[in-house]
């Protein structure tokens, strides 16, 4: 298989985290129906996609516009995977997600029906977050033509499609998986993408520096 289309399924799946996003969702959505819960996570996963989309065709028009170059951007964006990669590993980014859903919990007004959280926090930040925007330019910049960008595309897409059925299926997959597989999973994603930033950071440096390989 593609070697861009492997890259880029690690690292989204990664960033992304759908197995996740799922418990997430199901304590946002308490008291939701089945059908508002589909609704939800199908919107949640569309404007996703649609801002990933946006960042992917013009992100390099963004940097251009404010100087900056694309090896500066890969550092930059490599460090800060990083960090979300450390997090994962000790399991602060998923204790920052549980966190931020809760306060939106706890912000409803219990006079009013269930809130549609498929903007936020389900959109943004939690799919198309900072982690998966950056990625995606990041990719981008890595192609060299419209058969590199459809793998590109294809991969994302794949994993947005994960995300959704994970969303849809965030009751049963949570009693499957379970709290302590949940944990492992997530700190093994963690060390992967803390080995993929690290490789964005050295290419950046290669290519600013004009070092060899």
């Amino acid at each position: 298989m593609n070697e861009l289309f492997l890259s880029t399924l690690a690292t989204m799946f990664v960033v992304i985290d759908p197995p996740g996003c799922a418990p997430i969702f199901y304590s946002l959505t308490t008291g939701a129906s089945a059908a508002q819960r589909r609704m939800m996570a199908i919107r949640a996963v569309v404007i996703s996609l649609i801002i990933l989309l946006v960042f992917a065709f013009f992100g390099r028009t963004l940097l251009d516009a404010l100087g900056i170059s694309l090896d500066a951007f890969r550092v930059a964006g490599g460090i800060m995977l990083f960090i979300i990669a450390l997090e994962m590993v000790f399991e602060k980014r998923t204790e920052r997600r549980e966190n931020r859903a809760q306060e939106v919990v706890e912000g409803r007004d219990a006079t009013l029906e269930v809130d549609d959280v498929s903007v936020f926090p389900m959109a943004i930040p939690m799919i198309a977050g900072p982690g998966s925007i950056a990625s995606i330019m990041l990719l981008m910049s890595a192609t060299s033509g419209v058969t590199e960008r459809l793998w590109v595309f294809g991969a994302t897409g794949l994993v947005l499609a994960l995300t959704l059925v994970s969303l849809l299926m965030a009751g049963p997959l949570l009693r499957l998986l379970g709290h302590k597989m949940e944990a492992m999973i997530t700190r093994l994603l963690g060390v992967i993408l803390a080995a993929l930033s690290t490789q964005f950071v050295i290419d950046g440096l290669v290519g600013s520096f004009g070092l060899s390989g």
